[in-house]
């Protein structure tokens, strides 16, 4: 297990990053191992009957990176490139997030490996249903909530709720997070994330200088991060002349109209043909000239071929790891990038998840004025903790926002101590 979770790419980025860090604080090698390695890797298999009456076997992870700061926090993916590997990397990274955020959570993020774009809603129901099944001894408010990730949505996670709850025989509305406001979901979380990462760039401009009015964005990834994202900068006055998807990039020098553009993907499922804009290479999209450049996708975007060429003043890293280490690294002999690490850019989602798991617990709303004005004041408290401490100890910013989540938790586990 350990030599198949160390040959994907993405746990060795994570685990490179760790290690970088681990150097850096000169961590104690007894806590070091205990902190590297996640508690529980979950792997079950999902039968569904198909709409064509065939029975098809998919692939279901759930991985616990640690417990030792309170339940498992994460997303649960659908994905054809989900794997247990990656499942173990995004943990790990949600595992330092909620630590730097101060939140009384570990990391944890699940998937199955299947195509939701060729499913029906009854398959995904179905699939849904007994993958919550199969990990149902492994979930709880107490143990592990899941949230919305990749492919999924707040009704994906009103079917986990009401198996759940039909199992245990009442409500338990704090088994998950991102659920409808009708089962005690919270306002303000589909917004949550694209919010934060919009709220964050404005305070990296206000450290460089940049006036919002005449800044520019340009957004990879036009899903729920990358579209919030977008519609709250143009909220600020910040022009975002270049947006790409699965299907393609489109560019406008004058600033992309997003709400006209939401709409349109509303109905096409697509950027690509968005009579406002122009269509760019996505690959070109990434190295125009901009104030802020957000990759909002997938994992290793920003790599060694075009970290370089960049000609953004701030990268904003609204999804997981999607700078490799090699890029890192020149990105910081650079030297002229203002980066926003992943684990703070996109803490937006699990911070307003945090507080629907509060509120559940309460049994008490709050309103959406009152859960975003929560949100940016622990964004802002993370942000100037990451910036000082960069500032402080000469290094970059993600070293600095991994140092304060790992001793968070090298501090917890070293105070409980190891187990016989």
């Amino acid at each position: 297990m350990k030599k198949d979770l160390l040959e994907n790419k993405i746990f060795q980025m994570a685990v490179s990053q760790f290690d970088r860090t681990a150097d850096f604080l000169e961590l104690d090698s007894s806590v070091r191992e205990r902190c590297k390695w996640p508690k529980r890797l979950i792997t079950v298999t999902v039968p569904i009957q198909r709409d064509n009456g065939d029975t098809e076997v998919f692939f279901g992870y759930r991985v616990q990176h640690h417990l030792s700061r309170g339940p498992v926090k994460g997303g649960l993916r659908y994905h054809p490139s989900v794997s247990l590997g990656e499942v173990a990397a995004l943990a790990m990274w949600m595992n330092w997030k909620c630590a730097l955020m101060g939140l009384p959570f570990g990391g944890g993020k699940g998937g199955i490996t299947c195509d939701p774009l060729t499913l029906s809603i009854h398959e995904i129901e179905n699939l849904t249903r007994r993958f919550t099944m199969e990990i149902l001894p492994f979930i709880g408010p107490e143990t592990d909530v899941m949230a919305p990730d990749m492919g999924t949505n707040e009704q994906t996670m009103a079917w986990i709720t009401d198996v759940y709850s039909t199992h245990a025989g009442h409500f338990v509305p704090g088994i998950t997070t991102g659920k409808p406001v009708e089962l005690l979901g919270s306002e303000g979380r589909t917004q949550a994330t694209g919010h934060g990462v919009a709220f964050l760039i404005t305070r990296a401009f206000d450290k460089l200088n940049i006036k919002e009015k005449s800044a520019t964005a340009i957004i990879q990834g036009f899903g729920n991060v990358g579209s919030y994202t977008a519609f709250t900068l143009s909220r600020y006055g910040i022009s975002v002349t270049g947006i790409s998807d699965v299907t393609g990039a489109i560019w406008n020098d004058q600033g992309i109209n997003i709400e006209e553009l939401m709409r349109y993907v509303h109905e096409t499922r697509g950027v690509k043909g968005f009579p406002g804009a122009e269509p760019i290479d996505p690959d070109e999209m990434l190295i125009q000239p901009c104030d802020a450049l957000v990759p909002a996708a997938l994992e290793r975007v920003i790599n060694e071929k075009n970290a370089a060429q960049l000609q953004c003043r701030v990268l904003a890293e609204a999804a997981n790891g999607p700078t490799t280490p090699l890029a890192d690294i020149i990105l910081e002999t650079r030297n002229d990038i203002f980066l926003i690490p992943d684990i703070l850019c996109n803490a937006g989602g699990v911070t307003v998840s945090y507080f629907e798991w509060v509120q559940n617990l309460q049994r008490y709303q709050w309103s959406e004025q009152e859960v975003l004005t929560k949100l940016e004041t622990k964004l802002e408290t993370a942000f100037e903790k990451v910036t000082q401490f960069a500032e402080r100890s000469q290094t970059s910013h993600r070293i600095a926002a991994l140092s304060l989540g790992i001793e968070e938790v090298a501090s917890a586990k070293s105070a409980r101590g190891l187990f016989p």
